[in-house]
């Protein structure tokens, strides 16, 4: 096969995908993404991924007044024929200035900041750890943060540096829980992501043996 006949079937499964995408009618408590040649369907989060996430929000607005930026949460970010949803992400405080032309969600081109708290379970780590982290860089978001119960007593793994080219992060810094990670450019730079954000899981939340 061609290197012409590849890429016309990549644009092909490319397109059929966006325009199934587009139909589709997602359960409530469920959400839809493009990743990697697929469309993956997960359910949100539980009770302390919420909790996280909504503690992160809030003092990222706090960070974030009179910037002009600000956190966002429950909106596609759109990648050429890609769709990702992040936990939280940081964009311009007029998300309209950055809106898909389709109204589908917002240009992942105007997005300084992206941060995915992981669910339990393999598959999610696998996503959130290897196929997003390919897919943030594709599409070149300058910072993406992992909030990892699930990473030893759990981490925060601060990723910089994109390289669109290869789908990868120059940079990574891990930090564990307790300590506190820093975001290192972009809008948010100077962020910290500590105790008070995190908190301390409960065995629950741990994976089983």
């Amino acid at each position: 096969m061609t290197a012409l006949a590849t890429e016309v079937i990549t644009m092909d499964l490319d397109q059929a995908l966006w325009q199934l995408w587009k139909s589709m009618d997602v359960p409530e408590g469920f959400r839809a993404e493009i990743i990697e040649g697929a469309i993956e369907v997960s359910p949100t989060g539980r009770l302390r991924h919420g909790k996280v996430n909504q503690r992160l929000a809030l003092a990222l607005h706090d960070f974030l007044r009179g910037s002009g930026y600000a956190p966002a949460q429950d909106i596609n970010v759109i990648h050429n024929l890609k769709v990702l949803i992040p936990d939280v992400f940081v964009a311009p405080e007029d998300v309209e200035e950055i809106e898909h032309p389709e109204g589908l969600g917002a240009l992942a081109s105007g997005v300084g900041l992206v941060v995915e708290t992981v669910s339990p379970g393999a598959e999610a780590r696998q996503r959130d750890r290897v196929r997003k982290h390919r897919a943030y860089a594709q599409a070149d978001i300058p910072v993406y943060v992992i909030i990892d119960d699930h990473d030893g007593a759990g981490a925060v793994t601060v990723l910089s540096g994109p390289d669109p080219e290869r789908g990868a992060y120059a940079r990574s810094v891990r930090t564990p829980y307790g300590e506190e990670a820093v975001i290192p450019e972009g809008p948010a730079k100077g962020f910290v992501i500590g105790p008070d954000i995190t908190g301390t899981p409960t065995p629950a939340d741990q994976p089983q043996a």
